[in-house]
C-alpha cells in the first residue's frame, strides 16, 4: 500500500479555501480516480510544535492506493484537470510525496 501526500505549505500570504477543497476538489478527485483510491484523509493544519506558531502546512491530503502503478493509472489521465482547479482554492503550489506504508 502507498500513500500519496499532497501538502500545501503555509506562509504569510497563503490563501487556501478549505471549504472548497473539502466539498468540491476532493470529491472530484475521488470520482475521477475511481476504485483505485482505497482511502482519503484530509489534515487541516492548526498549529506547530512551537506554541503560537502556525502549522507548516495549511492542508495535507493523504490518498491511499495499492501501489504506484495503480496511482499513476488512475491519477495521470486527470492530472491536468486537478491542476487547473487549484486556482479555485489556493495560491500556493502543493508538494507531493509518495510513501510506502509499513504496518506495525
Amino acid at each position: 500500500m502507498i500513500k500519496v501526500s499532497v501538502m500545501y505549505p503555509n506562509s504569510e500570504n497563503v490563501q487556501f479555501d478549505a471549504d472548497y477543497y473539502q466539498k468540491k476538489h476532493l470529491p472530484m478527485v475521488t470520482k475521477l480516480v475511481g476504485s483505485a483510491l482505497k482511502r482519503l484523509e484530509l489534515d487541516l493544519g492548526i498549529a506547530s510544535r512551537v506554541p503560537g506558531e502556525s502549522a507548516p502546512y495549511v492542508a495535507i491530503a493523504h490518498l491511499l492506493f495499492d501501489d504506484i502503478a495503480s496511482f499513476q493509472e488512475a491519477f495521470g489521465p486527470h492530472a491536468a484537470t486537478f491542476a487547473a482547479d487549484v486556482k479555485n482554492y489556493s495560491n500556493v503550489e502543493a508538494e507531493l510525496q509518495i510513501s510506502e506504508l509499513i504496518p506495525f
